[in-house]
């Protein structure tokens, strides 16, 4: 059995994602770092230790993670596939464990899915820390799948709902169901891994706040904020054509139609059902409603 890790370095941690990770890595009583740029003016809790850092130099870093036992990377999907230095610092330093910023998509499963070209440097990375934890057996990293970001995506529009303008756009018949997960949820899951490192040590494993399909969200939405929204279907394959056109032609917004068909597609089977690590880590699933109403209230 390893030591308990306690000092946790958070990369990325002023973002979307970062606020509610280091909100419940506190809660669970770890001691947490926020590492960030010289030139962030980003402010966090007063609890939280800060440290200046060229994330270019792998000496700087090496020197910022010394005494950590863990690395929790929210990096940006665009910056990604700059994780190499960090990984190679927190081996020079000693650290236990490296989750990486995975929290989307199975990047295992997309790497031939031509969303997976969008995400290239999350699949290297993954692919280094399993290189880097066979060559150094006190190193270990555990990748965490998330689905899609729910809380968020209904605030902003990305899972086809839009209450604001009382519209929704239904991929293929808005059946299949997909992985989707709350921000604190996502936090969740990291403290959960890093209380009991030896249980996930070296896995790629997937969480969510619940599996749900479009339909089930637009009536529950419906229902929750009494607004009727008018609904517009698509072809997930139509959606396909559009997001390869425009990855051909250099335009990452492509991801958008991408993911889209990756999770709503008929067919597509990205729900997690039974692969769901949520029982291992101890974490129950959220309310579907109860997330609803907390967004729109």
């Amino acid at each position: 059995m390893s030591l308990p890790i306690k000092n946790v370095a958070v990369i990325g941690a002023s973002g979307n994602l970062g606020g509610p990770v280091v909100d419940e890595l506190l809660a669970a009583g770890f001691a947490v770092t926020a590492l960030s740029r010289a030139s962030s003016t980003a402010t966090f809790p007063p609890n939280v230790a800060v440290k200046k850092v060229d994330f270019s130099s792998t000496s700087d870093l090496t020197s910022a993670l010394q005494g950590q036992d863990a690395v929790v990377s929210l990096i940006a999907t665009a910056a990604v596939g700059a994780q190499r230095p960090i990984v190679d610092a927190a081996v020079a330093a000693g650290v236990r464990r490296y989750i990486p910023s995975e929290f989307g998509i199975n990047t295992r499963e997309a790497a031939q899915h031509p969303v997976g070209k969008i995400l290239a440097g999350k699949i290297g990375t993954v692919d280094y820390l399993i290189e880097k934890a066979k060559e150094n057996p006190g190193f270990t990293w555990t990748g965490i799948s998330t689905g899609l970001f729910f809380d968020w995506g209904l605030r902003f529009g990305s899972l086809g709902i839009d209450v604001p303008n009382k519209t929704a756009t239904i991929v293929d018949s808005g059946n299949e169901k997909w992985q989707a997960s709350n921000l604190h949820h996502i936090g969740k899951a990291i403290a959960a891994v890093l209380r009991n490192p030896d249980a996930v040590a070296n896995e790629y494993i997937g969480t969510a706040s619940f599996d749900v399909s479009q339909n089930e969200v637009l009536q529950a939405v419906e229902e929750v904020t009494g607004t009727k929204l008018s609904v517009t279907r698509v072809s997930s394959e139509d959606l396909r054509k559009l997001g390869e056109e425009k990855l051909a032609a250099g335009d990452f917004s492509a991801f958008l139609q991408l993911v889209r068909v990756w999770n709503f597609a008929d067919g597509a089977g990205h729900a997690l059902g039974a692969n769901s690590a949520n029982a291992k880590l101890g974490l129950p699933n959220d309310d579907l409603k109860a997330t609803i109403k907390a967004v729109y209230s």
